[in-house]
């Protein structure tokens, strides 16, 4: 939309009136004939003698070019803009993590999706965090995956759609066989140890248990909590499994329990989508948002346009005085002829 910065200045446009009614006219004397016998001229004619000098009378066009003039002028001080659509920025108040396990038992087909099938896990892990990652507008968001080692796919960030598609081109067995959580949540503090938000939120997902971390998953646990760093925990694995593909569950339990979040169990794709979705109502988005109209100053249009007004009548009265005494003079040649 288009505004004024000054609009009380449009109070201008009335002050030539106002100085035409309370000041004198201004008045420029004239040399006159002098004549003997001007009083008996006057006397006879029924006249009265006037000063010795006129009110100059200004042409009708010259009074319109300058009423313009002087309204686009009184129009350029008020400072003419206009205001664009509003631009938001959001500042996020929350960075949030995504750690998931991508060791080789992801690749097993025991998750039944809502149209009955059975998918892999990771083919459900990804969906729903997906979607999860969609509804996240306000909070910077990371992706961490980790199987015999940790590794950051996407660094906390705003570009949601770009965490997205990385997530789709992760495949399970790309950092290994084996299930490396304590390292996963090392990684993770560092990660946070650059963000300067209040809140930071970890969301760890795996279907197996740590086969022998760096870092034992239980100081890591700690140093997070010291650190400000809230786990939700995900088991989506098979509690009744043995070896590497038993889920431990306890494990999961006291990382939750320790750091301040919330442990969940997932069986398959609805579970899943269930544990998300809580996760996202639990961990309310908590952001700051700007707003501000950028505008385009418009000042420079009437004041141009009062500067060709007054040019373009200077340029045309002198032509046309030109063109005046170029025809008086040629009449004056016809009658001489």
């Amino acid at each position: 939309m288009y505004t004024l910065e000054y609009p009380w200045l449009l109070a201008l446009a009335a002050l030539p009136v106002l100085i035409r009614l309370l000041l004198p006219a201004y008045k420029e004397e004239q040399v006159s004939v002098r004549l003997p016998f001007f009083t008996r001229l006057v006397a006879a004619a029924g006249l009265r003698p006037a000063p010795g000098a006129i009110i100059l009378r200004p042409s009708w066009p010259w009074r319109v070019v300058s009423i313009l003039c002087w309204l686009l002028l009184v129009l350029a001080l008020a400072r003419p803009a206009f205001v664009e659509p509003p631009i938001q920025k959001i500042e996020p108040a929350r960075d949030l993590l995504l750690a998931l396990d991508i060791s080789q038992s992801m690749e097993t087909k025991d998750f039944v999706a809502p149209d009955g099938n059975r998918i892999a896990r990771i083919e459900a892990v990804k969906r729903v965090v997906g979607d999860f990652i969609k509804r996240r507008k306000g909070d910077r968001i990371g992706l961490i995956v980790f199987g015999t080692a940790a590794y950051p796919e996407a660094p906390l960030t705003l570009d949601h759609e770009s965490c997205r598609q990385l997530l789709d081109q992760t495949q399970a067995g790309m950092a290994g066989p084996q299930t490396m959580v304590g390292d996963a949540i090392g990684l993770a503090i560092k990660e946070f140890d650059r963000s300067k938000t209040k809140e930071r939120l970890l969301i760890l997902l795996t279907d197996g248990n740590d086969t022998g971390s760096r870092m034992p998953p239980a100081k890591a646990a700690e140093i997070a909590h010291e650190r400000g760093v809230k786990i939700h925990t995900v088991a989506i694995g098979n509690p009744q499994a043995t070896g590497e593909e038993r889920v431990d569950l306890g494990l999961l339990r006291s990382i939750a329990k320790t750091t301040g979040g919330e442990f969940f169990l997932g069986q398959d794709e609805k579970q899943l989508s269930g544990i998300y979705a809580t996760l996202d109502r639990i961990t309310v988005q908590n952001y700051k948002t700007y707003s501000y109209r950028p505008k385009r100053q418009l000042f420079q249009y009437p004041l141009a346009a009062a500067v060709i007004a007054a040019l373009g009548y200077h340029l045309l009265a002198q032509l046309w005085s030109v063109l005046r005494r170029l025809y008086s003079s040629r009449q004056v040649e016809e009658i001489g002829a």
